[in-house]
């Protein structure tokens, strides 16, 4: 990447988290917290109170983790984020609130500006340019400045697409393993990258041995998961225990496999029978409009015809969660669907894509409030 092009990530990075400090701080002003999901720290201060509602909801299990291993139901977190936080906090003074939050956002920075050099590969700097921003104003990017995993997810997606992309597959499969070990979604980096890799078999009329090398380093991506399920079958006695403990978590996640269409089904109910002028109905809108979005836009992508193995990646990560019956939750989940963003970039329409970031704008800030005041966005 070219130092301007740098240049303009490192920009639009910092004037977007102004925004997200600056309506943090107007919510803390106007609006009247919800102390159920709030982070505070009761009998020893230890990190800025300025930034406790930086930790709210997942944040707290994350940090849990990190000072005292998994309690329980907190198997559902996947090891690598807090197992960074615990090691990164010594360096921090002991904060390790300030350790999740550097973390959340360096991974962001080195993201966005391996996502605009993607992209520039195959869409030119305009594009690129306008995919970063669509990402940073997307009404629940906040949670990429938060104790969340967003931030360091997309980073090593990116990472590993980025190397299995410039052929150097043993950096590529490491940190897919890394990604595996992060979300469970990052197991869908093996078929997206086992593409990739057949795309470069392709052009030889026979499989050699340094072929045969890169398809073993594909098979390092599994590696994070089984690692964490491996462990959780030697501490607890299950393998899927963060499968298993997901209905503690209120999401209302069904044990059976439920198909999409009843999953839409179940929110057209919802729309037509939960109280209007609501959060919850609020909620209930967002996460509708998250799912069908996000599906038109898998569609249009594949129109288009990006890249297939960013498509198998991003169509397998929508799809999965979605198995469970509800789309709680896609609003953040859909951040990390990095295809969806560049098709919205390809948008030549002015006024659509002008309307998208207004409105993007405007949902961005309520957002951002409500979580950081303790109430469910998503």
């Amino acid at each position: 990447m070219r130092f301007k092009d740098f240049i303009f990530v490192l920009l639009i990075f910092l004037i977007w988290q102004a925004l997200i400090v600056g309506t943090i701080f107007l919510g803390g002003e106007y609006i009247l917290s919800s102390y159920q999901y709030i982070y505070t720290e009761q009998k020893e201060i230890i990190n800025p109170p300025q930034l406790w509602s930086r930790a709210n909801f997942d944040g707290m299990h994350y940090l849990d983790i990190a000072r005292k291993g998994y309690g329980i139901y907190q198997q559902a977190f996947f090891p690598l984020y807090p197992r960074l936080i615990n090691l990164l906090t010594p360096l921090f003074g002991g904060r390790d609130l300030l350790a999740g939050l550097s973390i959340s956002l360096v991974s962001l920075l080195l993201g966005l500006v391996l996502l605009g050099k993607l992209v520039k590969w195959d869409y030119g700097g305009k594009i690129a340019k306008r995919t970063i921003i669509l990402l940073l104003l997307f009404p629940t990017s906040f949670f990429f400045s938060m104790v969340y995993t967003e931030s360091l997810f997309l980073f090593l997606v990116l990472t590993s697409f980025y190397f299995a992309r410039v052929r150097k597959w043993w950096l590529a499969g490491i940190f897919g393993a890394l990604a595996s070990a992060t979300r469970f979604t990052g197991i869908f980096l093996f078929p997206a990258l086992l593409v990739e890799w057949w795309s470069e078999k392709k052009q030889f009329n026979h499989l050699t041995m340094k072929q045969l090398s890169h398809l073993l380093a594909v098979g390092l991506i599994p590696l994070g998961l089984l690692w964490y399920m491996r462990f959780l079958s030697t501490q607890y006695g299950d393998s899927l225990m963060f499968l298993h403990v997901q209905p503690f978590f209120g999401a209302e996640r069904s044990d059976k496999i439920v198909l999409l269409y009843q999953v839409f089904w179940r929110y057209f109910k919802m729309l037509w029978t939960v109280q209007k002028a609501s959060l919850i109905y609020f909620v209930v809108v967002l996460e509708f409009l998250a799912g069908l979005g996000f599906l038109g836009l898998l569609g249009l992508a594949y129109r288009k015809k990006i890249r297939i193995s960013y498509l198998i990646f991003a169509a397998l990560s929508y799809l999965v969660p979605t198995l469970t019956g509800t789309f709680s939750s896609m609003p953040r989940y859909v951040l990390t669907l990095f295809p969806c963003f560049i098709m919205m970039a390809l948008i030549e329409n002015k006024v659509i894509r002008y309307s998208l970031l207004i409105i993007s704008s405007f949902l961005l800030i309520a957002c951002t409030i409500l979580f950081s005041r303790g109430y469910w966005v998503s």
